[in-house]
């Protein structure tokens, strides 16, 4: 039976989510599929492009219904991103790297450039606000959780931070003064 590309990137998932990012090595894949190293790379063409796709994985159970009010709509997907990447070890740094690599690996993150635009003067940088705030967020709670330090207070930080960029990303923007 052949090696699919599924079956690659399903693996790499099962990788990260059981033994996170330094062991989700090409050999240790190939590995765990029992393939040699070679064999992957009829399916992907290096670990960077693996580590996109696996961002797309990690992201692709998300789908937010439109309510007809974008804020809404940013507000529930940036917290869907946020429960789908935080159980994940290491899943902030490998979505981050799949968002900086390829803005469109992920279908999640076109929908949330379509919403940002109604909203913003400059969508990308909006978006660019949002995504790293989120996955910082979460970056922040699992290293928190991996040094044993206590994360109480982490959801409601979340929720602060996300208000405050919405509140920047909906505001009139103000004419820059010759002196900035």
């Amino acid at each position: 039976m052949a090696l699919t590309h599924d079956e690659v990137i399903d693996a790499a998932v099962e990788l990260l989510r059981t033994h996170g990012l330094a062991d989700l090595t090409m050999r240790r894949l190939a590995r765990e599929l029992q393939v040699q190293p070679g064999a992957l790379y009829w399916h992907v063409d290096n670990k960077q492009t693996l580590l996109v796709q696996v961002a797309g994985r990690v992201l692709s159970e998300i789908t937010i219904r439109g309510s007809g009010s974008p804020v809404t709509d940013i507000r529930r997907l940036a917290k869907a991103i946020r429960a789908a990447v935080l159980p994940v070890p290491d899943g902030s740094d490998v979505v981050a790297l799949g968002y900086a690599l390829d803005p469109d690996s992920s279908p999640v993150f076109g929908q949330l450039r379509r919403l940002v635009g109604e909203l913003a003067a400059d969508p990308g940088a909006a978006t660019d606000l949002l995504v790293h705030h989120v996955l910082g967020s979460v970056g922040d709670e699992q290293n928190r959780r991996l040094a044993d330090l206590p994360t109480r207070g982490a959801a409601a930080a979340f929720d602060h931070g996300l208000e405050l960029a919405l509140a920047a990303i909906t505001a009139t923007p103000q004419p820059r003064s010759a002196h900035g």
